[in-house]
């Protein structure tokens, strides 16, 4: 393909490949539109601050004038932020590059002229489409209350107001609830409407020809029909004839019955969104840590499994499709999240990419692990996968998946079972270890790069005095991500950062040894 030779198809390959105008432009749209983006809850807090300041100003203003540098900050500073905001919100909306580029690479494709006329109804067409939303429309309007020379305009101060529904997630899901329930909600209001209107014309024939002082004309009547299928009630109307009471008991009734209708509806929707609420808050919260450690399932292993964690000072993410386990989890004050983990969009959400650096297949469905596990390793392999089993064949795949390193707890506890029943003092002293009695407990300790165990040998440490039991040596190989474990080993073996000791002792010798780190 040819070149273009005109100067703004030119302009918009050379936007396209530059690497600097697409940075700036996708930062722009994180921070002002990405609610997953790290910073943008300083420009919400920001942009909240300064609306609350405005409305204040405007208000302030009603009474009394104003100092000066107040008027200057609201007409000045305030209307900058409103005007570059919008602007910016028209700007990454979409790419008129990109409409340029299209247009023009279809009619080399054709082999006809570009139609500059036909290119700016497109890109016209394009950002009318964002003018006329409802967003954007409320950003406009909420800059006219600047312009204080036309009073008429700080009508307008209450659209700077709803510009928070932008910035506030609590009643963006709100707003989600309203929408989401549109066709109940929009029933209702026209059956509304409809009692309203027969109520009201009822009552004006019944008590408007002189019966009723309070009642002049139709308007007064549908006025009244409003408050009382409400139940407000303020009593500046009251029907005087037995027909207008029969017709305010009947739409007594009805109000009460449209209230209860409306209430449950949004109470419903609520609860099916409180869970999405719940989620999107939790993968912000998790998205601040660097290392992230997933646990799936919340079942008898998962707890134990999870007190370990938070004792080990681990950060850690729960997800259960049960929502009655996640509740459980919730209220035990975990971070939880209601999800399937067999699909990957729970994991991307997490930042498997980046963040994520062990997850824990623990659910009592042998498959449902397996699943999992495929489904990690699938999206990033060098995720540390350890997984639950009890059917050795389903081990055995696990072990072909790849799976990093598959616990099969009968196992374990048969074990644990023929040593309690040979060596039951054995048993009572490694229990006790298990279970830190006493405050002693084996713990992994990583060697760091530069440490004073880094480059040394085995008989230069003074365990003894570290008041420590070296029971091994875990040393990393590019073969195996856990290495090869060294039992015991000579005095001669040299530690290198990165291998990890295996100790037993107090706590806080433990504690000691990891700060010297």
């Amino acid at each position: 393909m040819e070149k273009p030779k005109h100067k703004l198809l030119s302009f918009a390959y050379f936007l396209e490949s530059s690497k600097f105008y697409n940075k700036i432009k996708k930062f722009v749209y994180d921070l002002i539109e990405n609610d997953e983006y790290k910073y943008k809850r300083y420009f919400d807090i920001f942009m909240i601050f300064v609306i609350l300041s405005s409305v204040t100003l405007l208000v302030m203003d009603v009474k009394r004038h104003i100092p000066h540098w107040l008027d200057d900050f609201d007409l000045y500073f305030v209307t900058t932020v409103f005007v570059v905001e919008y602007l910016l919100r028209m700007w990454v909306y979409s790419d008129i590059h990109k409409i340029i580029i299209d247009e023009y690479e279809e009619s080399s494709y054709f082999d006809k002229e570009m139609s500059f006329y036909s290119l700016f109804t497109k890109i016209a067409k394009n950002k009318w489409v964002y003018i006329s939303s409802f967003s954007a429309i409320i950003d406009l309007i909420a800059i006219l209350p600047s312009y204080r020379g036309l009073r008429v305009l700080r009508v307008f101060v209450l659209f700077r107001a709803f510009k928070m529904l932008r910035y506030t997630k609590s009643l963006t899901g709100f707003l989600y609830v309203l929408k989401n329930k549109k066709f109940e909600l929009m029933t209702l209001l026209t059956l509304s409407t409809f009692f309203i209107f027969i109520a009201g014309i009822m009552l004006y024939v019944f008590e408007g020809d002189n019966e009723n002082p309070n009642i002049h004309n139709l308007f007064d009547a549908f006025y009244w029909a409003l408050i009382t299928i409400s139940t407000v009630g303020y009593g500046d109307i009251a029907p005087v004839t037995p027909e207008g009471r029969v017709v305010t008991m009947l739409i007594i009734f009805t109000g009460i019955g449209l209230i209860s209708f409306v209430t449950s509806i949004i109470v419903s929707s609520f609860n099916e969104r409180l869970s999405v609420l719940r989620e999107d808050r939790v993968v912000q919260e998790v998205g601040k840590k660097k290392k992230l450690t997933v646990v799936c399932g919340y079942g008898l292993l998962g707890r134990l499994v999870v007190k370990g964690l938070q004792k080990e000072g681990v950060e850690f993410v729960i997800i259960d499709r049960s929502e009655e386990m996640a509740a459980v989890a919730y209220n035990d004050g975990y971070h939880v999240i209601c999800a399937d983990a067999t699909k990957g969009t729970i994991f991307e959400k997490l930042g498997i990419v980046d963040r994520i650096s062990h997850v824990l297949c623990l659910t009592s469905d042998d498959i449902q692990n397996a699943f999992i596990a495929v489904n990690v390793k699938s999206l990033k392999s060098e995720v540390y996968v350890t997984a639950r089993c009890s059917d050795q064949e389903i081990a055995t795949k696990m072990e072909y998946a790849h799976v990093d390193q598959v616990i099969m707890p009968e196992e374990v506890a048969g074990m644990m079972g023929a040593v309690y029943a040979g060596e039951p003092v054995a048993f009572e002293v490694l229990l006790s270890i298990i279970e830190e009695k006493d405050k002693t407990h084996i713990n992994e300790i990583a060697i760091a790069e530069g440490s004073f165990l880094d480059n040394k040998m085995i008989g230069e440490v003074n365990f003894e005095r570290l008041r420590l039991i070296l029971l091994g040596v875990f040393k990393r190989s590019e073969e195996s991500k856990l290495g090869e474990f060294i039992f015991n080993p000579s005095d001669e073996f040299v530690l290198n950062a990165g291998d990890n000791l295996v100790c037993i002792g107090y706590s806080t010798a433990v504690a000691n040894l990891k700060r010297k780190m």
